[in-house]
């Protein structure tokens, strides 16, 4: 199955869909570092580096799903909160993909700001745009008449394109990230398929990252951490762990411990040792002030961030038992957000973190993206499909 990557940034969800076996129709990005990294992983020629309103959908042949994440900062809880207002919001473009190619499917990702009750009714006009595609407002007439057209589109002639949409605020962390994460996914089956769509079964859950860590204790042995060297037990913990023996008993939860920095880091030998790991590089001057304390080593990450003109935040940092903070390197924050260590990210560190920052958690959208190809219908063993994932996790 084909896909269209709008909005690829350094390729995150293209990734995690290559993996679930989509192949790549085109990717369409503005960003000259983002592109070049594209360049690096994917296949050069199917890169187009502009403005999406420059880019010739007519050009592509029949595309299967259409991905990617348009801009977030008219939604972002630290931006300006512009959501219509903004010139940067690009979901008007990326219904016009929808409504030009008609895929089977689509799939966008956002953050969570575009949840706020203040974006309630943009919001909604992006679901029923998403819906009826083909639906478009009449001259003059601005985004709120047209919500209200789209809102009675019952009682007025239509036959156009539908989609099922459905959307989910997500927590990486709950699919097997080693970060605490939550976006928006919006998916779409076109509707004359008939295609029932739910989001992909969550995998891992803090309850048993919490049993293993305070009740079995497997976690800190499998990592070999001395007792010295432990989290704490506060007294909020220790309330949490009792309500956890009441809940399960005698036995651990099902799901898989959610996954630490230290999970992910292990192997990665330190950045300031002789390690010939190219985006493996030391930056110093990492500090703690508050709000910005840095990623627990022994909990999932917070959210890795762009940060202001491409300087990372606080949240990019790891914290150890003793109180220490480093900036994460490059390859470190790769890890977080589940790229392959071979996974090349373009331009210098505070250039790449934004990349890495902006992207999708690949496993995330391998996960999306392996329950989307088999609810239609590209693979016909279910079972073997989902292994690498699996194997994965």
């Amino acid at each position: 199955m084909k896909s269209l990557e709008i909005f690829s940034g350094a390729g995150g969800l293209a990734k995690g869909l290559e993996l679930a076996g989509f192949q790549h129709s085109a990717f369409v990005e503005f960003n000259k570092h983002a592109c070049a990294s594209l360049h690096e992983n994917f296949e050069a020629k199917k890169v187009f580096f502009g403005d999406i309103k420059d880019f010739d959908l007519n050009t592509l042949g029949d595309v299967d799903i259409v991905a990617g994440g348009p801009p977030c900062q008219p939604f972002s809880l630290g931006g300006k909160h512009g959501a219509d207002q903004d010139s940067r919001d690009m979901f008007p473009y990326a219904i016009r993909a929808i409504e030009q190619l008609t895929p089977k499917a689509f799939v966008f990702e956002n953050v969570k700001g575009l949840l706020r009750a203040s974006f309630s009714d943009y919001f909604e006009y992006i679901i029923l745009r998403l819906t009826y595609p083909g639906f478009i407002a009449k001259l003059d007439v601005d985004w709120k008449n047209h919500l209200s057209d789209l809102r009675s589109i019952g009682q007025l002639p239509y036959a156009g394109t539908k989609y099922d949409v459905t959307f989910k605020l997500i927590n990486a962390a709950n699919y097997g990230v080693p970060q605490i994460r939550e976006r928006v996914v919006i998916v779409g089956t076109r509707a004359d398929l008939g295609v029932p769509w739910s989001f992909p079964v969550e995998t891992h859950s803090e309850d048993r990252l919490l049993w293993e860590m305070y009740v079995s204790g497997e976690y800190w042995k499998r990592h070999h951490v001395p007792k010295a060297e432990r989290a704490p037990m506060t007294e909020l913990l220790q309330e949490k762990i009792i309500r956890l023996k009441d809940m399960y008993g005698m036995f651990e939860p099902e799901q898989l411990p959610w996954r630490t920095v230290r999970d992910a880091l292990q192997g990665i030998p330190d950045p300031q040792a002789m390690h010939g790991i190219e985006d493996h590089i030391f930056h110093d001057g990492a500090r703690t002030y508050p709000g910005h304390t840095g990623s627990d080593i022994d909990w999932p990450a917070k959210t890795i961030k762009a940060g202001g003109h491409g300087v990372p935040g606080g949240e990019n940092m790891i914290r150890y038992p003793d109180g220490s903070v480093r900036y994460f390197t490059v390859c470190e924050a790769k890890r977080i957000q589940t790229f392959p260590d071979s996974f090349v990210i373009k331009g210098a560190w505070g250039e790449a973190m934004r990349q890495i920052g902006n992207a999708v958690p690949v496993l995330l959208g391998e996960a999306i993206g392996r329950e989307l190809a088999e609810r239609l219908g590209a693979r016909n063993d279910s079972a073997d499909a989902r292994q690498p994932y699996r194997a994965r996790l």
